[in-house]
């Protein structure tokens, strides 16, 4: 990987993979409730603590084996561990798809959390290939993949929703088949030789993990920030299509389009805007501009109440894409090249993390707000949470920000 053709063809691997793993992810989300309304035999409202349970799992793996991945990523490199992903997934969705009880949900989540590191490895992978001031804008590029994703996602499960509330997920198996074989056939190793360090149990757990980074003091803050940023933005796969069928009656159709729009925008911020902003802005501001918007565009959804309204302000929410890469290169250029799987191991913990948090407390919010029952009507209540949860992350985060281009010249 020392030629720079080397360099953007390996890029161009995982963003393809990527694109392909987000719309097996998209595919399944307009279908939810009418899957959980159907083995549940409860209303959406109801249904909706089910959704959140399974989100739970799913994290609580994450947040268990994503470190371990991380280092095992940092020990066997990149690819092994990425090809494991991809063909965990496929199984997962196929499980999902046959699903007869609830309880079979909750088996196939439980093992895509245990084998789901793409984002981790992914990103360690990024780093592997780009230099320290082209982080940002490369890690924004793995944003944009799952924006792609999202696009076409949601409008084939929406479509495919229309058949029945399993076609998607046999869909999402199907492309997860895909880009497994694309992944094994094609993706190269970016791990050099002199990167790879010694398995450590000791290292391959989050608290292990988080005793390493301590080393790090600025990292260890920022992970805080980022975990009360992931808890925020979780509220979307938490609660979206929850909240729209809530409010405004959406169909599976509806659903599936908003989050294609949500799609579109994410992709031309994270693979186009970034590019262009933060080399003129700096990274500390640009993630500064990404939390203002993060907070305008949960201000809106709290008390929207016309369809049109939720369009508006998705401009916003994809504005707020701009920290995540932000966050991650902030972290990133502060740890050595042969630790980068264990920073993004550790990133997909406190992420994981979040989303045990995030899911539950969403969703509980969501049904204690909404339905026949409510003492208060409120649907958007889990959307102003998330934007106090925004503010509470930009004042931690706010001196690196400040001293971002001292200290890395330090």
């Amino acid at each position: 990987m020392r030629s720079p053709l080397s360099k953007r063809s390996a890029l161009a691997f995982i963003l393809v993979t990527l694109t392909i793993n987000s719309m097996g992810i998209g595919l399944m989300m307009p279908v939810m409730p009418s899957l959980l309304t159907e083995l549940t035999a409860l209303p959406v409202s109801d249904a909706a603590r089910w959704g959140g349970a399974l989100s739970v799992v799913y994290a609580l793996m994450q947040f268990a084996f994503g470190p371990l991945l991380g280092n095992l990523s940092d020990r066997f490199g990149r690819r092994p561990v990425l090809l494991v992903s991809m063909f965990s997934m496929a199984v997962d969705y196929l499980i999902m798809a046959m699903s007869w009880h609830l309880a079979v949900l909750f088996v196939g989540r439980t093992l895509s959390g245990v084998s789901g590191a793409t984002y981790s490895a992914a990103s360690a992978y990024i780093a592997d290939v780009s230099p320290k001031n082209e982080r940002a804008r490369n890690f924004g590029l793995v944003g944009a993949a799952f924006g792609v994703g999202f696009v076409l996602g949601p409008i084939i499960g929406g479509i495919l929703g229309e058949y029945g509330p399993r076609a998607p997920f046999y869909a999402a198996a199907a492309l997860s088949l895909i880009n497994f074989l694309f992944g094994y056939f094609m993706l190269p190793e970016t791990l050099k030789d002199e990167n790879r360090r010694t398995f450590e149990w000791k290292r391959a757990n989050p608290f292990g993990a988080l005793k390493q980074i301590g080393a790090y003091p600025a990292v260890r803050t920022l992970l805080l920030a980022v975990f009360l940023f992931d808890i925020a933005h979780y509220v979307y796969p938490a609660v979206w299509s929850y909240y729209v069928e809530e409010v405004f009656a959406w169909s599976p159709a509806d659903i599936g389009l908003s989050l294609a729009a949500v799609g579109i925008g994410f992709a031309f911020v994270q693979g186009y805007l970034i590019r262009v902003l933060e080399p003129k802005l700096g990274t500390g501001r640009t993630l500064l501009l990404g939390l203002c918007a993060n907070l305008l565009a949960f201000g809106g959804l709290a008390v929207a109440n016309e369809g049109w309204m939720v369009y508006a302000l998705i401009s916003f929410a994809a504005l707020g894409a701009l920290a995540t890469p932000a966050f991650t290169a902030l972290m990133s250029n502060r740890i050595p090249d042969n630790a980068q799987g264990e920073l993004q191991g550790l990133i997909a913990s406190a992420a994981g993390l979040s989303m045990v948090v995030s899911p539950f407390v969403m969703t509980q919010t969501f049904a204690y707000f909404s339905g026949p029952d409510a003492a208060i009507v409120f649907p958007g209540a889990p959307f102003a949470l998330a934007g106090l949860l925004i503010l509470a992350s930009m004042l931690i985060a706010l001196p690196f920000m400040r001293f971002q281009e001292k200290t890395l010249a330090d």
